[in-house]
């Protein structure tokens, strides 16, 4: 696990650190070949720079958020945001359900929109895979 997301968990109350830190090793499992950073104060892991999924801290839960969530064939996540992000949120690491996360997590290697490169064109996404 990246040591600033290490810092990132470790700065939360004990039921919330029990969730990022649960988050945390599933994503890193998930996608091994993912760089993971902080990167706007959450922890995000990207695959060739584009952002797939990170995690926050909102004020009554933790929210986990696939940029292409969208596009997901998987049940499970609400829609967030006015691009294709969507997300799941939880309050007790009991919520959080491992098997429909490593099916997110398969299905984000495989269903991408281009993030990356959204101000280069404007605000305009475009599908990777």
């Amino acid at each position: 696990m990246h040591p600033d997301i290490k810092k990132y968990n470790a700065a939360r109350e004990r039921a919330d650190r029990a969730i990022c830190k649960l988050l945390a090793e599933q994503i890193d499992a998930g996608l091994p070949d993912a760089e993971s950073k902080v990167w706007h104060a959450h922890p995000v892991w990207f695959l060739d720079g584009n952002p797939i999924v990170g995690y926050s801290k909102l004020k009554d839960s933790v929210r986990l958020l696939f940029w292409s969530g969208q596009s997901f064939k998987s049940d499970g996540l609400a829609k967030e945001g006015t691009f294709k992000a969507a997300e799941a949120r939880y309050t007790s690491v009991d919520e959080v359900d491992t098997r429909k996360l490593r099916k997110w997590l398969a299905e984000s290697r495989t269903v991408q929109w281009d993030y990356k490169n959204l101000v280069r064109r404007k605000g305009k996404l475009e599908r990777l895979k």
